[in-house]
């Protein structure tokens, strides 16, 4: 199988590569020793040429200024902003397609613009201590009172809600009709009764931290409701697809620079007057990760063209779950090799093998596990039979 993406893809990939390369990697080694802060003129450089870039727009209909590009131009963006550690990458919010869906004229003029020109950062609060993968086993509750709505429960690992001024929550309802349902809500934060229960520290350094937020009778208008009571698991269906897609698109840019620093290494370290690439367990190590790389990227392309493509959202669900459990799992392997070619270098936080190891091995758990892509795939298979699971 080939693919050859169209201009505009090539296009986006290299002035995206362009902004990584120049303003993003040289900071890398400085946000490493420093917890994964840089300084704030230069969080604030890199926002504002990602905003002149039109990053936080790619996905925003025309209609609202956005470029509503097709999916395989963003995931030829995001594999190259995946090429960066310390999540120095995040310096822009998104606004995703499924918001212009889900939310009121007046909530996209409140919060969904604003996200796009940089004026508000966004998080998102779905998981909980005893809800992972299971979505459905959230405990949060959001209860009818007069004209709003009280939320209770505590959400795990919100990640960038230290930077932000509002959370997205998904809770369930507590009463009347749907009883039971999901339901989200923009948040704005602060807020009376939410607080930081606490921030643990984790293994990557980024100054994006994943504090656990505390709802205590938190008071919410019921313009703040996203959608109608009962339809909010179906809008975080809609950001895990995209979500799980482009965390497979960053995990190949990233194993593409693990491959290309360990091949350029490898190339000038001599080892008994030889070059250490001419060694054939360094060549297969390097060869494994190259055939690898190739897969995961041709399967991340051509889910993203089957979502331009039109192809039914239940099947681009299991495919998107295909692209992110190989690629997932491909950049861990890539990340593990590359720190052995490396070898003591490997083990120092000033390499890139050494942060993209640590680094990657979220994208094995957050937006779904390994497990849990592989029950989707399986269901879809057991639902669609193999044809409609990944075509052909």
């Amino acid at each position: 199988m080939s693919f050859t993406l169209p201009d505009s893809a090539r296009d986006w990939q290299d002035r995206v590569r362009r902004f990584v390369e120049v303003e993003l990697i040289p900071w890398e080694e400085r946000a490493e020793l420093a917890g994964g802060e840089i300084p704030a003129e230069i969080v604030a450089r890199n926002e504002r040429l990602a905003l002149e870039l039109g990053l936080p727009r790619i996905d925003a209909p025309k209609r609202h200024g956005g470029l509503q590009l097709p999916l395989l131009d963003q995931v030829a963006i995001a594999e190259q902003t995946g090429r960066v550690t310390n999540a120095l990458a995040w310096c822009y919010g998104e606004a995703q397609s499924w918001m212009f869906e889900a939310c009121s004229p007046d909530q996209i003029d409140r919060f969904i613009l604003p996200l796009m020109r940089g004026e508000r950062h966004i998080c998102t609060a779905v998981t909980e201590e005893g809800a992972g993968s299971d979505v459905d086993d959230i405990a949060t509750t959001a209860r009818r009172d007069g004209d709003g709505y009280v939320i209770d429960g505590e959400k795990w690992h919100v990640t960038s809600a230290n930077l932000a001024d509002t959370v997205i929550v998904q809770a369930k309802t507590d009463g009347g009709h749907a009883d039971g349902m999901h339901v989200l809500f923009f948040v704005e934060m602060p807020a009376e009764g939410l607080s930081t229960v606490r921030s643990p520290a984790y293994t990557h350094s980024y100054r994006h931290h994943h504090p656990i937020l505390r709802f205590d009778g938190v008071r919410v208008p019921a313009a703040n409701r996203i959608g109608a009571e009962g339809q909010g698991m179906g809008f975080i269906h809609a950001w895990f697809r995209r979500e799980r897609l482009m965390i497979a698109a960053r995990c190949c840019g990233a194993a593409e620079r693990l491959i290309e620093a360990a091949t350029d290494f490898a190339a000038e370290r001599r080892i008994g007057g030889e070059p250490m690439a001419r060694f054939q367990l360094i060549q297969v190590m390097l060869a494994d990760s190259v055939a690898e790389l190739h897969a995961a990227r041709l399967v991340t392309y051509e889910a993203a063209d089957a979502h331009d493509r039109g192809l039914d959202v239940k099947a681009l669900h299991a495919r998107c779950s295909v692209a992110k459990l190989l690629a997932s799992e491909m950049a861990g392997r890539v990340a593990d090799r590359a720190v052995q070619i490396f070898g003591g270098r490997g083990y120092m936080r000033e390499n890139v093998a050494e942060r993209f190891n640590r680094e990657l091995r979220v994208d094995r758990i957050w937006e779904g596990t390994s497990e849990i892509q592989r029950l989707i795939i399986a269901g879809s298979l057991l639902k669609r039979g193999l044809k409609g699971t990944i075509g052909g």
